[in-house]
């Protein structure tokens, strides 16, 4: 059993910053990936931003150069410093882990959200 806790989410006004944090804990033996999605009310989730255990990071372009992905592999923790926020940032953070267990099966696992709204 993997657990994934996000928190770091709020309110916060347009250009402000936030930093997410996703904890992992459980059966793990290692990460392989861990990311950041998003989805907003009536739209499809999508891919913020994600990160592999050796550091390699891929973004979305809409989060370019205003988001940055980072995690502490000692932690098992994920964080997502979001910078320059705009009202369409608006939407539930999802942390998703793809990771080995400790029996080396290879699973994913989704966190439950954190909701970040951006609003003056």
């Amino acid at each position: 059993q993997v657990q994934l806790v996000e928190s770091g989410g709020g309110l916060v006004q347009p250009g402000g910053s936030l930093r997410l944090s996703c904890a992992a804990s459980g059966s793990i033996f290692s990460i392989a990936s861990m990311g950041w999605y998003r989805q907003a009310s009536g739209k499809q989730r999508e891919l913020v931003a994600q990160i592999t255990s050796g550091g390699v990071t891929n973004y979305a372009d809409s989060v370019k150069g205003r988001f940055t992905i980072s995690r502490d592999n000692a932690k098992n923790t994920a964080y997502l410093q979001m910078n320059s926020l705009k009202p369409e940032d608006t939407a539930l953070y999802l942390c998703k882990a793809v990771f080995t267990t400790t029996e080396r099966n290879l699973r994913f696992s989704w966190g439950q959200g954190t909701q970040v709204t951006v609003s003056s």
